[in-house]
């Protein structure tokens, strides 16, 4: 993807919106629209329309990441989640919450991820699973599990070429109405959008001939 990133300077924080990250949850617009101001020529970013903590609050509130904040009046910055999670969104990407590092480069603390295979800007979800007509429950069952020892941390996301998201690090897997589905330190998840196992990787990928660019795991 190119750089589609607007940056707005107000008095006591900066916004970054990110195009090629957005997901449409439309957060911003319908919560704050004296801040991201719908339907509109031209400028469109207002960040001096409410006060530093409500931006930040929006920015938090983005799913995607598309939307970050960089504070510049002494206030406390965006820090990970006590509880890193990964939202399994209903017809919809992997969104998770967490100090995600992606192997392969970069950095977030937000990010939607494809698991319906059709993004032209994988890992990422481009929505592209709206005109695919992707269809898989958010609300899937769940796992027995026990709780984690320790539940934030750095979470490492792999793309294995052609297969799964590997995922390594402290994770609890939730529905969209946040009921946990299972807790794990490692995982594969489904990103071809065909396993039977939604979420989770079943292989399926070799089968219908899955094709994205990651790391080439090692042989075994």
């Amino acid at each position: 993807m190119g750089d589609k990133t607007e940056v707005v300077r107000g008095r006591f924080v900066t916004v970054r919106f990110d195009a090629g990250k957005c997901i449409h949850s439309r957060h911003c617009v319908l919560d704050h629209p004296d801040v991201f101001v719908p339907q509109v020529e031209g400028d469109w970013i207002h960040p001096d329309a409410a006060s530093s903590e409500v931006v930040m609050s929006i920015a938090r509130n983005c799913p995607s990441g598309a939307i970050s904040c960089e504070r510049h009046d002494g206030g406390e910055p965006e820090v990970a989640p006590k509880v890193n999670t990964v939202r399994v969104r209903e017809n919809g990407p992997l969104a998770f919450h967490a100090a995600l590092r992606f192997h392969g480069g970069g950095e977030a603390l937000r990010a939607t991820l494809c698991r319906c295979g059709a993004s032209q800007a994988k890992p990422f979800c481009d929505t592209s699973h709206v005109a695919a007509g992707f269809s898989a429950t958010g609300e899937v069952a769940t796992h027995d599990s026990p709780a984690l020892a320790v539940r934030d941390g750095p979470l490492d996301v792999i793309p294995i070429e052609n297969g799964p998201l590997h995922v390594k690090g402290n994770l609890e897997i939730v529905t969209g109405t946040g009921r946990t589905v299972k807790r794990v330190t490692e995982c594969k998840l489904c990103r071809c959008g065909h396993s039977d196992r939604k979420p989770f990787c079943d292989g399926t990928h070799r089968k219908v001939g899955f094709l994205a660019a990651g790391l080439t795991p090692p042989r075994k």
